[in-house]
């Protein structure tokens, strides 16, 4: 059987996709020769969908940090001889802070407290999320409220097109929410070999209730989270304790097990992304695809 592996990028604005494409088999293949995997690469197909939110791409040529095209966060390679410092203490303060944060609101039965709260949030910060879980479906946002299904098409049709394939689904950031979308409302019949989630939200507790809430509108009228049906082998979830997004990256304790006996692995990595200026990004995908940790479970994929 043909191995393959179809990613999925998060939020934001991007280089164009042959760009995009590029460095992330660049970091995947540093991690895999950093760590003396010597397996070639696969397939890599990349889910694009920065197109659909965005009229331009981010462009490489343009060099004034001031130009909204401006690449701020290119691909680099992991920086010589860096040393991560030890984050035991924040990593205990961030996990009760997470939980905090889940007690206060989320309800047993994922609904949301605080709702106003969350929304103002995601309105001025995340921008792309907003978009995504669009209700409001007037006339004069017609074109945003088919954002989501545009996107979700794009990964369910991947899907289907590899689907006699052995894939692993690689999704980072809020790419993680579009594969688990798809793969649980669209797609549940597409056999996943390798679900992995990077830098993900789907532990905050707006995207849970969210979640929930599809789970309580389909036939079957499930009230608990659950691991794709399709993922038959494993769901590893790699997060970076200084990764804001990810500050419950307890997945595990939060969604049940397939009829495959899946559910998620949390895997404490180190994100080494610095960008061209040295600053430290914990959150970006390109630190994500070249951890020690990624490459061990991408190698195993390789040699079944």
């Amino acid at each position: 059987m043909t191995r393959v592996i179809i990613g999925v990028h998060g939020l934001g604005n991007k280089p164009d996709k042959d760009t995009l494409h590029e460095w992330w088999k660049r970091s995947i293949h540093e991690g895999l020769e950093k760590n003396g995997f010597k397996n070639p690469l696969p397939e890599i197909e990349m889910v694009y969908w920065a197109d659909i939110m965005y009229k331009k791409p981010l462009d490489k040529t343009i060099g004034d940090p001031e130009s909204p095209l401006y690449i701020d966060e290119a691909y680099t390679p992991q920086p010589r001889n860096y040393v991560p410092g030890n984050n035991k203490i924040l990593q205990r303060v961030l996990v009760f802070l997470g939980k905090q944060i889940n007690k206060i609101f989320l309800n047993d039965d994922f609904t949301l407290n605080y709702s106003f709260i969350a929304d103002f949030i995601v309105r001025k910060y995340f921008r792309d999320m907003d978009i995504y879980y669009r209700e409001d479906c007037r006339m004069e946002n017609y074109e945003l409220c088919k954002v989501k299904e545009l996107i979700k098409k794009r990964l369910s049709y991947t899907l289907e097109k590899h689907k006699d394939n052995e894939i692993m689904l690689v999704s980072h950031s809020m790419g993680s929410i579009v594969a688990f979308d798809v793969m649980s409302f669209i797609s549940p019949e597409i056999k996943v070999h390798t679900f992995v989630t990077m830098g993900s939200p789907l532990g905050v507790p707006l995207i849970v209730s969210k979640i929930a809430t599809q789970y309580k509108n389909s036939p079957k009228g499930k009230k608990e989270m659950i691991t794709p049906p399709g993922v038959y082998k494993r769901w590893c979830n790699f997060y970076d304790v200084l990764d804001k997004i990810t500050l419950n990256q307890n997945l595990g304790l939060r969604y049940e097990p397939n009829h495959h006996r899946v559910k998620p692995k949390d895997i404490k990595v180190v994100n080494d992304y610095h960008s061209q200026e040295g600053i430290h990004n914990p959150h970006k995908s390109f630190g994500y695809l070249r951890n020690k940790e990624f490459a061990a479970i991408l190698n195993g994929f390789l040699t079944g």
